[in-house]
């Protein structure tokens, strides 16, 4: 579309943060050697893929190290786990949180304890220039095994529990073990990604990109967009993630797609960012992704994210492959889904011995069906959706 508009008072090219003037047409001058060896951040939100380009960290070092809080998952899980292959592929669960507490209580009232608003299971495959995501349903019925809540209390397992309940009962590590035992693949990693923290980073990052074909109107995530092309800021595309009744059927799974329609957004945007001209720009960077996440205890330090992040430089949004995990509306409850049996355990097969997930795994899945993934989609770009490619 030629008409542009932001739909929070800002018509584009303008940007966020009081930085404006058309983003430039001309040829790109090539970054020099030393910013190639980018330091990178990742945090799936909603949907998201969070990679914030960086170098020369040495005097940040203590500063970032303090914004890391890191929770111990192997320690919490000990060996009664899937076996770890060690065949140079990478598995993550990423969630965004839904806590209501402190700065995130405009969302909604703190009931005191916090679930999986958004949940993803993201293999990176052998060569680390491919991934395939899949977004796990919150409202998805699974088999929660009995797990130990952060306190270190046993909480008995449950038949049909709705999958976020796994991290409201015991925290990351029992979300761990509900993905492990539903999909038989050892976590090599996670990630949590705060409300607050998700704004902030779009925010600095000075927005994403996006067209909307059809008008969104949620007043439950404060989303007023009218059909166009619009910078999101951090409050907007905050609402945007957890918009639900007003887009597709209504349901989680339409959101669901919305999430991975920002996420290719975001990932785009991402990689055009000039953070290497601006080292202020760097650093604020730098500050809002490690304040965003809460990784496991592998990954809370500066090193050890610079060493995890070196493997994932390499991924475009169109290295990317997302599905929903395959299920269907529950017979008994439509409120709540299941999962297709035959279709997520090709999914899971696949990602195990990583392969490429066939297209066949989602063929009869509600949670890819349906209008919402149109919806949305990168400014100037596709929605990136479809058939898994050859890692």
């Amino acid at each position: 579309m030629s008409e542009q508009s932001s739909g929070g008072g800002r018509i584009l090219p303008l940007r966020p943060g009081g930085v404006g003037g058309p983003p430039s047409r001309g040829k790109r001058r090539k970054q020099p050697a030393k910013a190639r060896r980018t330091w990178t951040v990742v945090a799936w939100v909603a949907a998201a893929l969070v990679v914030v380009g960086g170098s020369g960290l040495g005097l940040l070092w203590f500063k970032l190290n303090g914004n890391l809080q890191g929770v111990d998952i192997k320690a919490a899980l000990g060996e009664d786990r899937p076996k770890n292959i060690d065949n140079g592929s990478m598995d993550v669960l990423v969630l965004g949180s839904d806590s209501r507490a402190g700065a995130n209580s405009e969302y909604g009232a703190d009931e005191g304890a916090a679930r999986s608003d958004t949940a993803m299971v993201v293999h990176v495959y052998q060569g680390h220039k491919k991934a395939s995501v899949v977004s796990v349903p919150r409202d998805t019925l699974v088999e929660r095994p009995a797990c130990t809540d952060r306190e270190g209390t046993a909480v008995p397992g449950e038949q049909r529990a709705m999958f976020n309940t796994a991290y409201e009962v015991g925290g990351p590590a029992c979300a761990v073990k509900t993905v492990e035992a539903m999909s038989g693949i050892r976590m090599d990693h996670y990630i949590e990604v705060d409300f607050t923290g998700f704004k902030k980073l779009i925010d600095e990052l000075g927005g994403v990109d996006i067209t909307t074909r059809q008008p969104i109107n949620d007043t439950k995530s404060h989303l007023d967009l009218p059909p166009g092309t619009h910078n999101l800021d951090g409050e907007q595309a905050l609402g945007l993630v957890r918009t639900r009744k007003s887009v597709g059927d209504g349901s989680d799974l339409g959101r669901i797609q919305l999430q991975q329609a920002f996420m290719k957004a975001f990932i785009e945007q991402v990689k055009d960012v000039g953070v290497f001209s601006s080292p202020k720009k760097l650093l604020d960077l730098a500050d809002a992704a490690t304040k965003a996440i809460t990784p496991d205890s592998e990954l809370d330090s500066v090193n050890e994210l610079m060493g995890f992040a070196r493997g994932l430089s390499a991924l475009g949004a169109s290295d990317v492959h997302m599905i929903t995990m395959p299920v269907r509306y529950d017979p008994d409850d439509p409120n709540r889904v299941v999962p297709v049996e035959t279709g997520a355990r090709q999914v899971w097969s696949a990602l195990k011995q990583d392969r490429p997930i066939p297209a066949s795994a989602t063929a009869d899945s509600a949670g890819d069906k349906g209008d919402a993934a149109a919806v949305v989609q990168a400014a100037g770009k596709g929605t990136g959706q479809g058939a898994a490619e050859s890692p």
